[in-house]
């Protein structure tokens, strides 16, 4: 009898730097009482209705990420979900009493365990043989909850490298020992038993474990896991009522597979096959949708994919940026003999695109493929434009584009085309026939995904030809039409500067600087405009109706605290002590009504053991208009998260040595390594300053430290030292000019002479929107404002501190610049 069994392996988390060293930092006991007393007495944070059933839902969109395997991330339970309604009151006072039993078990528990967090995390992240003694021995040297959380670090570490006994055995001793992460070592223990081919003790596990665990994460989770154990044991009926028990979970792809193998273990083929297609088509990225794939094709059921649905997978893969996988399903359709001849004519025309993007599609194929009168025609027309432009064909790139005027003047790749050759003939300075196929594309094809941009490039380069009156109307259109587009803060600021140089009308000038330091008040942009502001003097702005849409986005509730004793969140810090930092964000979005503090509570748990970058990069997707936000409307907290100060000491120092802006250095380095020491980039550049193993061995020389290795480039105080050196010798290259050097340390000091050879330029503000390529002219923008943002927060905490002071009110609470800085509060 076919037994069937899925892996679930669970996803390692990122390694951080700190925890290579594998040691306990001195005073940590302290740090574990100093953030027991934060768990213990954080404020009271608003619920809001609904939020717990919306966490929910957005956890069920999970999927797997391992092939032939479920591994959905856990899925949020409610804390009250199973609660039932008859008797509210009475159990409540209960639950209530319950709650805060648990929530002191686990701050206990999380104290007992501190010391072994650098050891877990480092076994998490390494998983060496001396990581697994070390975390072994300081299991068998403690006891209860410290013991538990120690045997559930090697067991975690164990099903991570597929050592399912191994893995089984510490998750038993870790229930022995104690029950703070009872349901982690109940799962975990029941998927280590199932795939180590134990399904008996992976069953008991799993029976009842919603009613002994009803806040778990894992509750969604346990039905799926569950149907296989009971598959394994060939109890097929079993299986289905195990799933059919649990509706609220048949969203997910884990249990829609789970489902399609009971069905062809009980000899339901038809239906099997229909579930295993279900999963296929509506996971398609998902591995759980190559397992369906692999079972349809054991059945002798993947033939009964029609060409519409081996399509609809291979497109998935190529917006996905798969595209091996996208070409090898596109060539397999346009090699079937059966369909009509424009069908397979696509499949062909999509495989070649693919081909084009792995960098392997050549002139005669394309010019192979059929020359029809459809999209495939338009977009083979299109792919030999791209190899035209390739080779630095300019007559067959003119040619093919106006081929596609003539015969597809609607086409999306008519679109493509002038996009790209706009794009072509501004790199080869070419500016008026680069406006030309701009403004071709913006006026013909408004809506395409290119437009804004396009026409912001047609406005921009005729004023640099001096075609001031066509981009003053250009720019005009573009804060009417596009007032979204990140091209539209540059409109704003230029058409001001035509306002107030060429048509001599300060009125209107000022008002278009002061809407967008209104809207924008950090950019580069915002910065000029204020310098432009006090050359106007006294002029008023006039009003503007087309201006008044541009106001600062709404700042949605960001509590700075979090709910007194909730059990998710000190779970969640326990769970960091045990090396399962990968649960942190499940456990903190499954207590009700976190949606206003979840995200700061997950990025202090990061800093809290020193990966600075994470922490930083949680508030960023929690906080994408943080960038243009006064400061005083967000709370510090986030901004000291958001824009860390950590190693600061050094950087002042060095800073001041070499005659830097320390804040200048830290907005570099938040934009080159976002404060991740061990970065290492794929151009091989290396930490905090990213820099190249050459400059870093100059630079070192320099320095008197003699010859130094690669590695210790990674070393974040002798990265600084070296970084801060090489960009004060390219600042003296520049005149000191910040977006010269700026400009330099990103894409070279040869690209940017010649840049400045394209000029003139009549001022810096002109050189930097004229920067051909996209990262570099963001680069330049993103330093010079994030520099702002920092000097912004430090000056506004000083000012909260000065009141508090006045006020004679305690400020322990305000973030303050050394907090930003230690790995030591959660």
């Amino acid at each position: 009898m076919r037994k069937f069994r899925r892996d679930l392996p669970i996803r390692m988390p990122k390694s951080a730097g700190s925890l290579r060293r594998g040691i306990v930092a001195p005073g940590l006991w302290l740090f574990a009482l100093l953030a027991l007393f934060a768990l213990g007495n954080a404020g009271q944070a608003q619920s809001t209705a609904g939020t717990a059933t919306k966490h929910r839902a957005a956890a069920k969109k999970a999927t797997g990420k391992s092939a032939g395997k479920s591994t959905s991330k856990p899925t949020v339970k409610t804390a009250g979900g199973a609660t039932a309604k008859s008797g509210a009151a009475r159990r409540g006072t209960k639950r209530t009493k319950g709650r805060a039993a648990r929530t002191a078990k686990l701050k206990q528990a999380f104290v007992a365990s501190t010391e072994l967090r650098p050891m877990a995390q480092q076994l998490a992240a390494i998983r060496t043989a001396a990581a697994y003694a070390g975390v072994s021995a300081y299991a068998h040297r403690h006891t209860g909850e410290t013991a538990a959380a120690a045997y559930l670090a090697v067991g975690h570490a164990y099903l991570l490298d597929n050592r399912f006994a191994d893995a089984a055995a510490n998750l038993r001793q870790a229930r022995a020992a104690g029950d703070a992460l009872a349901d982690y070592d109940e799962y975990l223990g029941a998927k280590a038993e199932h795939d180590g081919g134990n399904n008996a003790a992976a069953e008991e596990l799993l029976k009842g474990f919603a009613e002994r665990n009803p806040d778990s994460i894992f509750v969604d989770q346990v039905p799926e896991l569950e149907a296989q154990v009971l598959l394994g044991m060939n109890d097929y009926a079993g299986a289905r009522r195990v799933l059919a028990a649990a509706p609220d979970s048949a969203g997910r792809a884990g249990y829609q597979l789970a489902l399609a193998e009971v069905n062809q273990a009980q000899g339901q083929t038809a239906d099997a096959g229909s579930a295993y297609k279900h999963v296929l088509l509506t996971w398609p990225l998902s591995y759980e949708a190559q397992t369906a794939r692999t079972r349809l094709t054991a059945l002798g059921l993947e033939s009964s994919l029609t060409a519409a649905e081996v399509r609809s997978l291979a497109d998935a893969y190529y917006k996905a940026g798969r595209y091996e996988e996208a070409a090898e399903q596109y060539h397999a359709l346009a090699r079937q003999s059966g369909g009509n001849a424009a069908e397979r004519n696509g499949f062909a025309v999509a495989a070649a695109a693919c081909d084009l993007k792995l960098k392997r599609l050549t002139r005669e194929e394309a010019e192979a493929l059929t020359a029809s009168n459809d999209e495939n025609g338009a977009r083979r027309l299109y792919l030999l434009m791209e190899l035209a432009r390739n080779r630095d064909d300019l007559a067959g790139q003119v040619s093919y584009v106006d081929q596609l005027r003539t015969g597809f003047p609607h086409s999306q790749w008519l679109a493509e085309a002038l996009y790209s050759s706009g794009n072509m003939y501004l790199l080869r300075k070419d500016y008026a026939r680069a406006v030309t196929y701009y403004t071709d594309l913006a006026e013909h094809f408004p809506q395409s995904t290119n437009a804004a941009a396009a026409h912001w490039r047609a406005g921009w380069w005729s004023y640099r030809q001096g075609l001031y009156d066509q981009a003053a109307k250009v720019f005009e259109d573009q804060i009417r039409e596009y007032p979204g587009a990140k091209e539209t803060v540059s409109a704003l600021y230029w058409r001001a500067r035509l306002y107030e140089e060429q048509d001599h009308e300060p009125g209107m000038a000022a008002a278009h600087y002061r809407a967008l330091i209104r809207a924008y008040s950090h950019y580069f942009y915002a910065q000029m405009a204020r310098e432009r502001l006090v050359a106007l003097g006294d002029a008023a702005p006039v009003s503007v109706p087309a201006l008044e849409k541009y106001v600062p986005e709404t700042i949605p509730k960001l509590d700075d605290t979090a709910p007194e004793g909730d059990p998710h969140l000190v779970k969640a810090h326990l769970l960091v002590n045990a090396g399962l930092s990968e649960y942190v964000p499940e456990e903190i979005a499954a207590a009700p009504g976190s949606s206003s503090w979840s995200g700061i509570a997950e990025a202090k748990i990061y800093t809290s053991y020193g990966e600075t970058y994470r922490a930083m990069r949680v508030l960023k997707r929690a906080l994408p208009f943080a960038t243009s936000a006064p400061i005083k409307s967000i709370p510090l907290a986030y901004w000291r998260i958001l824009f860390p100060e950590v190693y600061w000491d050094t950087i002042q120092a060095e800073s001041t040595k070499n005659g830097l802006d320390p804040y200048l250095v830290a907005s570099l380095i938040r934009q080159e390594s976002e404060f991740n020491p061990s970065a290492i980039s794929h151009a091989n550049a290396y930490g905090l300053m990213q820099l190249l193993p050459s400059v870093g061995r100059q630079m070192a020389r320099e320095e008197g430290l003699g010859s130094i290795e690669t590695r210790q480039l990674l070393d974040p105080i002798l990265n600084i030292k070296l970084g801060t050196r090489y960009l004060r010798q390219t600042m003296e290259k520049y005149g000191r000019v910040p977006e010269y050097a700026l400009a330099a340390y990103n894409a070279g000091e040869n690209r940017v002479v010649d840049w400045q050879a394209a000029g003139p330029y009549h001022g810096v503000d002109e050189f930097v929107e004229s920067i051909p390529f996209t990262e570099t002219r963001e680069y330049v923008q993103s330093i010079l404002r994030n520099q702002e943002i920092y000097r912004g927060i430090d000056q506004y905490a000083h000012g909260v501190s000065a009141q508090h002071a006045e006020a004679g009110s305690p400020i322990a609470a305000l973030p303050s610049k050394a907090e930003s800085r230690s790995a030591s509060t959660p």
